[in-house]
């Protein structure tokens, strides 16, 4: 699946672009696992290493790491960088879904 398929692949996806060399990521990984989980069915997300796309982490912006993104219907619609709280995330992905 290409970046344009896969930013379609349900009404609300959220991308993250991380490292696995990043302290701050290695602490979002448990989070973004459990909001895979209570959001599953819901919301497709999807997980890419800088290190192994990086032509895709730079064609999309991601300057730092971690970097969550949030597309609804193929649209951009946030966007943040760093370590974030795991209950700010998922509400900020779940204010997206209808």
């Amino acid at each position: 699946m290409d970046y344009k398929e896969i930013i379609n692949s349900s009404e609300v996806v959220l991308v993250e672009f991380f490292a696995s060399w990043c302290p701050h990521c290695q602490r979002m990984m448990p989070i973004v696992a459990q909001i895979k989980e209570l959001l599953a069915g819901k919301v497709k997300i999807y997980q890419y290493d800088i290190d192994e796309y990086a032509e895709l982490a730079q064609a999309n912006g991601a300057d730092s790491v971690p970097t969550f993104i949030i597309y609804k219907n193929g649209q951009e619609q946030w966007r943040e960088s760093g370590e974030l709280d795991g209950q700010v995330l998922l509400s900020k992905i779940e204010s997206y879904l209808s």
